[in-house]
């Protein structure tokens, strides 16, 4: 049974989920979600206190499917490819809270911080990509497809998501 508190959170991440990915993280204060949902300041922060606990919560369920896509085998390259195209235009607005975000605030790579998390995660797709051969050429475009797909990903949530993935998986074709 849904209670009227467990609304009210869903509510909110909703509400917080659409404005950190319209005007990003720091510029998104508790008033605005309060707004969006036609709440109080401080009943924001009564779910949602400090504001990080919000971005935490829309980040944990992107976990699960994050290790499934490093985990799963993949019967080529080109398979883990498209399934990291998926996974980056499924997310991208989570993609955008960790990249110009919250990475940006986290100054430090201290073990276990929200930098050394996507660094961790960063290397581990680049070396599913550049496999047990990583030569010159490989390596390039392991990183040129990096770059295309996590900015390709966070600039264009303006744009509908099957054309990003469309897009996307065309330059992917080029790897």
């Amino acid at each position: 049974m849904t209670t009227s508190s467990d609304d009210t959170r869903s509510r909110i991440l909703a509400a917080a989920r659409e404005l950190f990915a319209e005007r990003g993280y720091a510029a998104t204060s508790l008033s605005d979600i309060a707004a969006a949902v036609g709440l109080t300041k401080t009943a924001v922060a009564y779910h949602f206190h400090p504001k990080d606990r919000l971005a935490l919560e829309l980040l944990s369920p992107v976990a699960g499917d994050m290790l499934a896509l490093l985990d799963a085998p993949y019967a080529s390259r080109a398979a883990f490819v498209e399934a990291l195209v998926e996974f980056a235009v499924r997310y991208r607005s989570v993609i955008r809270l960790f990249m110009e975000d919250l990475a940006a605030d986290d100054a430090t790579t201290a073990p276990g911080s929200e930098r050394d998390q996507i660094a961790t995660f960063r290397d581990t797709i680049y070396a599913k990509l550049v496999g047990d051969d990583p030569g010159p050429e490989i390596r390039l475009k392991s990183w040129a497809l990096l770059g295309a797909l996590q900015w390709g990903a966070v600039k264009t949530a303006d744009l509908p998501e099957e054309q990003v993935r469309d897009v996307l998986l065309e330059i992917a074709k080029a790897f």
